[in-house]
């Protein structure tokens, strides 16, 4: 099933976001409306805001760039909402041992410029977004494959050995090979990643043009870019893969609130939303009936620790009992049910519902709401430094409201002085946390790359990871899920990575706060909306009314 495809930092408070890449699972209906003649050709738009970077395969790692590249670029693979694989541009994805992997494309692909897509089109692909001096911020997903350590050394001041991964090899025209440093159970499910889309041979003559003006070989093509003002994209006649466009294509309206979304909605200036702001939730069933959206999807809202910061360095590294503390200080039940008026579930842990692995309850009582067991927690862990912590969001994604909740939960309950740290819009975010700005605690939205629950561990916590954003490293826990990723079979991997889930507790490297659902809606004017397992709006099944 179409979903997500890439992306994975979360931007809005209440949905956002593509999936990391990925994939989308589970889909609602959306109230599909039979009445009225559809428009093949029509175009529909959706509320955007400014992408972060060029859209790069290799460097999309956030919702905004994400909604677009999902529809530019299709990978070998999506997965369905079970978990299993489904066949996009692969015919086939085999291995024996979990380390040797052969992937057979189907025949009669091209890019949107007329070149066809061939194996090569994927492992020269791979060699440049894992190059180290492509500097591209999802380099790190090619990790697994051998050879990775000569093209993208981990050494600071280090230079590349080499300009190709030693584990891709071209068999012909429509076969490639990969083979991984070692097993890993789940790689299959990683393909669904947009960092392991294809890229047509253009690419390379001028990569800055690229990604202001990508070729890709999926169901839309590049139309234009106004910056923050408008993203075009236009339906390809030529695809061929299973998910062909119902509509003529889209335009991503930027908007710097969501609020102002909403409005647009309503009058009828916007097709669909991603999100609905926390001041309109109560409202905006009763607003739009049946064009409503209220569905679970696989994300969760984090706080997660800047660990660079001088407040947790020094005198001393953070003892995690003082994030613990923190955690049981928050009343996640009443601000889900109040602030975000029902929309969020408590999280009981760091896995998203809906992806292989997921347990209730993994973080004990850690994310129960506890007062006094909270102030226990914090003394005993030597305290908070200066007894004031802020928490950075940004302020385009109808954040504040329940930030300033989360803050005066713990002020009341430890009285540790809590501020929220806004910046201007997502762009500013993560810029913030990419230069190591963050004063103490950031807001981390996750959703799903692939369904599996090392996505929302490995990726997130592992020294070195593309989501690590907080410098987290323990080289006991590295270890941990070094093994996990060797396990003999998919399912053993799963079930070492949900002990480790549980042993999380003993670092804390963010606070799980809630589930997210897709709180949307869109207009009389389409029908056929629908939202994947990434919460995104899937683009190809939207149909334009005349």
């Amino acid at each position: 099933m179409r979903g997500a495809k890439s992306a994975k930092w979360v931007t809005g408070a209440i949905i956002v976001a593509l999936a990391a890449t990925a994939c989308g699972g589970g889909k609602s209906d959306g109230g599909s409306d039979a009445k009225g003649a559809v428009d093949p050709n029509g175009i529909f738009s959706i509320e955007l805001g400014e992408p972060e970077k060029p859209l790069l395969t290799g460097d999309t790692m956030e919702s905004n760039g994400s909604a677009v590249m999902s529809g530019l670029f299709s990978t070998l693979v999506d997965y369905k909402a079970d978990g299993s694989l489904e066949m996009i541009n692969a015919e086939s994805v085999t291995t024996t041992d979990s380390k040797t992997w052969t992937v057979k494309l189907k025949p009669g692909w091209t890019f949107h410029d007329g070149t066809p897509v061939t194996s090569k089109s994927y492992v020269d692909a791979w060699n440049w977004n894992a190059s180290l001096k492509n500097a591209q911020g999802l380099a790190s997903w090619f990790a697994d494959i051998k050879g990775y350590d000569k093209v993208h050394p981990d050494a600071e001041g280090a230079k590349q050995a080499a300009d190709k991964l030693e584990g891709l090899k071209v068999v012909d025209e429509t076969t490639f090979k990969i083979e991984l440093s070692k097993a890993v159970p789940y790689f299959g499910h990683k393909l669904a990643y947009i960092v392991f889309a294809p890229m047509a041979e253009s690419f390379y003559k001028d990569p800055i043009a690229g990604g202001q003006k990508p070729v890709g070989n999926g169901p839309y093509k590049f139309k234009t870019w106004d910056h923050k003002k408008k993203i075009e994209i236009t339906r390809f006649d030529g695809y061929k893969g299973p998910n062909k466009a119902k509509n003529g294509g889209v335009l991503f309206k930027n908007y710097t609130t969501v609020e102002a979304a909403y409005e647009d909605l309503k009058s009828g200036n916007v097709d669909v939303l991603r999100t609905i702001g926390p001041k309109d939730l109560p409202v905006y069933r009763q607003d739009l009936g049946d064009r409503a959206v209220d569905q679970a999807y696989s994300a969760i809202q984090t706080v997660a620790v800047a660990f660079y910061a001088d407040q947790w360095k020094k005198p001393k590294p953070i003892d995690p009992r003082v994030i613990q503390g923190l955690s049981m200080a928050i009343d996640r039940a009443t601000i889900t049910k109040t602030v975000l008026n029902g929309t969020r579930e408590p999280a009981t842990g760091w896995v998203a519902k809906g992806v292989l692995g997921y347990q209730p309850n993994a973080a004990g009582d850690v994310t129960t709401f506890n007062p006094a067991k909270a102030k226990e927690l914090i003394k005993a862990g030597g305290g908070v430094p200066g007894n004031k912590i802020s928490i950075q969001f940004n302020a385009d994604g109808g954040h504040k409201e329940w930030v300033d909740a989360v803050c005066n939960s713990i002020q009341q309950a430890t009285t540790v002085q809590c501020v929220g740290d806004g910046k201007p819009d997502f762009q500013a975010d993560l810029q913030a946390r990419k230069t190591k700005q963050v004063k103490s605690f950031y807001r981390s939205g996750w959703v799903l790359d692939y369904p599996v629950n090392a996505n929302f561990i490995s990726d997130l916590f592992r020294t070195g990871a593309a989501g690590n954003q907080g410098d987290f490293s323990n080289k006991e826990l590295d270890a941990k899920i070094a093994k996990a990723d060797s396990a003999a079979t998919l399912d053993d991997s799963v079930k070492a990575y949900q002990a480790i889930e549980k042993d999380l507790i003993n670092y804390m490297p963010s606070i799980p706060l809630w589930y997210y659902k897709v709180n949307a809606g869109y207009s009389e004017k389409v029908s056929g909306v629908a939202y994947g397992q990434d919460g995104d709006p899937i683009l190809t099944g939207v149909e334009v009314k005349k």
